[in-house]
This record gives C-alpha cells, structure tokens and sequence, in this order.
C-alpha cells in the first residue's frame, strides 16, 4: 500500500560513527538500529502553486539514473549512474534534448588503479573507469578515460562540459606525493579533454598547497592525515558570465574554477590562466558563539562563521535571483586539520555567501532532528527564487521558497547497496546530488503531473491493526 505523510514523520535513520579519519559505517542486518522501520517515500508535500515546477534527475545508488516529475512517477531511466549524473543544456548539443552525462565503465573491483570513495574511507563502487554522454536511449555519444594517465579516468564528484565543446572533469591521480612519505596518495586533479580525447589542460591540488590557507601546524596535520584522500574535493564548477567580472574584478571570470575540499573545510576559486588560487573561504574561521548548542538565530547578512564538510559550492548562473552569490550545503560532518568542533544540536545547513563581502545573506538550516546530512547533498538556486535541496544521507528531496517554507517533498523509494561492517550489504536512499531539469529540457513524456499533496498532522497519521495506514 502506498501513503503520503508529512515530513515530521521519522525517517529512516543510519547508524553513523565518523572518526578522525571520517569513516563511517551503515548499519546493517547484523547490527542493531534504533532507526524505524517503516517511513514514507514519494512525493509527501507538494503546492503547485508556490513550487517551481520541472523534472528531478538523480542517480539512486547503483541501480541507474532516474527521471522523475513532481508527482514522483518516473519519466525515464539510464541504465547508467552518474557521479553526479547531470542532464545537458540544449544549448550546448546543438538542441538535442535528453543528453545526460553518467560514469559509462568502472575499473574491476580487483584493479590496482585506485579507488573513488563516495563516502570518505570506505570502498566504493565509484571508480570510474570511462566517463562519457549518454542519449535518451542511452546509446553512447562520447567516452573518455582509457587514455587518462594510468589508463582509467578516476572522475569523481563533478564534470562539465563547455561551450567549446570540451569537457572538464574532477579526477584523482593516484601516486606518491612530496611531503606525504612512500603512501599512494589520491590528488584532486582536473582535467580539460577535447572532443578528441586529448587532455589540453590540467591542474594537480598538490602543487598549490600553500594556497589553501593552511597554517604550518594544519599542513603538518593533513600530510600525515590517515587517508590518502586527504583534501577530497567534491566539488568543481566553472562560475560562468557573472556580474563581478563585468565589473572589473578579474577573480571571478568566467572561466575560473570553483573547487571544494570536503576533507579540509575549504572552497577556492582557480585561475584557468596562472592556475593560482586567486579567491578563498576557509579552512579557518573564527570561533564559534555557541560552539555547542543549536544554530543562533542570526539575521543576514553576517560574516561567514564556519561550514565543515561541505559539498555542491558553486556561483548562481546569471538570470537567477541571487546571481554571483556562491550557494553550497554545510553538511556540518566532521571535517578539517585539526578536525572541526562539531555543534552538538545543529544540523545541516544551505548558506548563500556574497563572495566580496564573504557574508551569508541568506540560509536555510536546522537540528540534527529535523535537517541533517553529514557527507553528500546538493543545493540548487529556481528560477523562481526558491531553493531545491538534497538531504542526501536519506535521499529527501525538497524546495523551500525564500522564506524557509517546505513547497515539495520527495523520499527516494530507490535503496542504495554499499559494503558494510557487516557479512551482508546496507541498503538505504542515499543521493548523491540532485538536478532541477526545466521540461524544455527533456524530450516529450506526456503532460507533466502537478497534483497537489497536502500532508496530514503528524499526531493524525497512524497505522491500526488490520487497517494499515491511516
């Protein structure tokens, strides 16, 4: 039987245990969870009138990339997953719609290439052996990765393609670094590739250390870091044309890269011309006002007081409100040399910075009760103002509008398989990131469903014996 509920119904939890070297593990049928076993999934919340209304398209764990409308029936499916997977603009493949980029091959689970963590200190899946642009049907349009250095692309939590037709990818590069003893290190590297297969760029995190804001101490730290991911960026975007550069400061050109370390509590702006780290936020911020409790309930704008483990930190594209700003989710997991303290009642948070005047001018946030995703998620800026977000540790999907207000609301029924502690595999809703796809975008499904959902009372929602739900 199918239900809708309101989002104040518990969810199904993850037992989480996240050390110094941010490990965690998911519980498992072996282990003992305190988390309930029954919640809803699909659409919970939706008001067509206040949400902006378009397509989602995410990648639910390794079963492919799904499609979904607002009413949560799915449009399409790629056999595919992506790291993200990301519909591409029309505009940028001659008008075709229905474009998308996914992870085309995977290196075999006994390669020595090296090994992309979705989840920091775990093995995962990911390692991406050929990434490429798959078509509605899923036939293949472009690949690359086999002529990437060590035979395998190792693309990982972000892509682009560019309006030059070439495409920049965020990728390891598995070695021995200076400075780090004999280990095999994962470097954050980017790669610019033609349409050719041919690298015209790049970019190695390693040679821009003392970039990064790190003090002596904090670097001493993250090179005898116990993992070998030890920046682990998740996160790179071009900024695109942006009203800072039109008016003169060369920081924020176009071309520029933002990147994110999700290990050491960082995002930085890259110079596509010198390379240098030409903008910062991060890894130092100062102290807490309540390094404890829950979030203060401040007024924007203010200076930016932390984030830590942060994910999807980029500028909002031109024609956007709040254009030039740079949104990003503060998952508030525990990141940083030395490690943040953590807040022992707040949650996650999405914070929109104005990057000259490094203030937050707006937010969303909560208590680890109500908003809380310590590793993944993604924040999305609407055409319409509102803000559509992925708590991505249980595959909620939501908008929110200006105001904070709830307008759409999705639990991802899609169960995600990864190694556990365990003898047998977790399963839960993880997503990675989400995309808002405006229906111009796709090729035609049929009308698109908009049926409004109106939640009941969390104290009214119920189940009987024999009856169900009620």
């Amino acid at each position: 039987m199918s239900f809708r509920s309101s989002p104040d119904i518990p969810r199904l939890s993850l037992s989480i245990v996240i050390g110094a070297g941010i490990a965690f593990c998911l519980a498992t049928a072996s282990i003992v969870s305190a988390g309930p076993s029954v919640f809803p999934t699909g659409v919970t919340i939706y008001d067509p009138a206040a949400a902006y209304n378009c397509d989602v398209l995410f990648t639910a764990g390794f079963q492919g990339t799904y499609l979904i409308d607002m009413d949560g029936n799915v449009l399409h499916r790629w056999d595919y997953s992506g790291f993200p997977a990301r519909m591409l603009d029309p505009a940028l493949t001659g008008g075709v719609k229905g474009e998308i980029g996914v992870q085309i091959s995977t290196v075999p689970q006994d390669s020595s290439a090296g090994e992309i963590s979705l989840v920091p200190g775990q093995r995962s899946e990911f390692r991406d052996l050929t990434f490429g642009y798959v078509d509605w049907s899923g036939a293949t349009l472009w690949e690359w990765g086999t002529q990437a250095p060590g035979g395998a692309a190792l693309q990982h939590h972000d892509w682009a393609l560019l309006a030059n037709g070439d495409t920049l990818l965020l990728a390891n590069k598995v070695g021995p670094l200076k400075g780090f003893g004999a280990r095999q290190m994962l470097d954050p590297v980017i790669y610019e590739v033609n349409r050719a297969g041919k690298i015209v760029w790049s970019w190695a995190a390693s040679q821009h250390l003392d970039e990064f804001g790190f003090t002596p101490a904090e670097l001493a730290l993250l090179k005898s870091a116990s993992s070998q991911d030890y920046l682990h960026f998740n996160d790179m975007e071009v900024l695109g044309p942006n009203h800072w550069e039109k008016s003169g400061d060369v920081r924020f050109a176009a071309e520029n890269i933002v990147i994110s370390s999700r290990n050491a509590n960082f995002i930085a702006i890259v110079s596509r011309k010198t390379g240098k780290v030409v903008w910062r936020l991060g890894p130092n911020f100062a102290p807490l006002k309540q390094p404890y409790g829950a979030w203060p309930a401040q007024h924007v704008p203010y200076p930016v007081d932390r984030f830590s483990g942060q994910h999807d930190a980029h500028m909002i594209p031109e024609g956007l409100p709040g254009a030039g700003n740079i949104l990003l989710f503060d998952n508030e997991g525990e990141g940083g040399y030395p490690p943040a303290i953590m807040p022992m009642i707040a949650g996650s948070r999405v914070l929109e910075i104005d990057p000259v005047k490094r203030e937050v001018v707006w937010q969303y946030t909560g208590t680890k009760a109500s908003f809380f995703s310590p590793y993944i998620s993604s924040a999305q800026r609407l055409p319409n103002g509102n803000t559509l977000i992925d708590e991505g540790i249980d595959g909620r999907f939501f908008q929110v509008t200006p105001q904070g207000k709830i307008v759409w609301e999705y639990v991802s029924p899609f169960a995600r398989s990864t190694s556990g502690p365990g003898p047998r595999p977790a399963t839960a809703g993880m997503v990675y990131r989400i995309q808002g796809v405006p229906y111009s975008w796709v090729p035609e499904t049929g009308p698109h469903a908009q049926t409004p959902v109106h939640p009941p009372a969390s104290a009214e929602f119920h189940m009987t014996s024999g009856k169900g739900f009620e």
